[in-house]
């Protein structure tokens, strides 16, 4: 989820660089605070953060390991 956060992020600093907009707040939404808020997000998914979670059972598919 913050993956497609991330990537949602990127694509809007993206857009507002080559559409050379600053929403009227130039200080307040620039490219590189949009960066560095996906970069960010990108950093949390890498680490975990926000990932499914895990409801016990089984965290494998098919056949078990080890098991010939």
């Amino acid at each position: 989820m913050l993956a497609m956060a991330a990537a949602i992020v990127f694509g809007f600093a993206l857009l507002l660089d080559l559409f050379n907009t600053h929403l009227g707040a130039p200080d307040l939404f620039n490219w590189n605070t949009l960066v560095l808020i996906g970069l960010f997000l990108l950093a949390l998914y890498l680490a975990g953060v926000g990932g499914r979670a895990r409801t016990g059972g089984r965290w494998y598919r098919g056949r078990r390991p080890g098991r010939g």
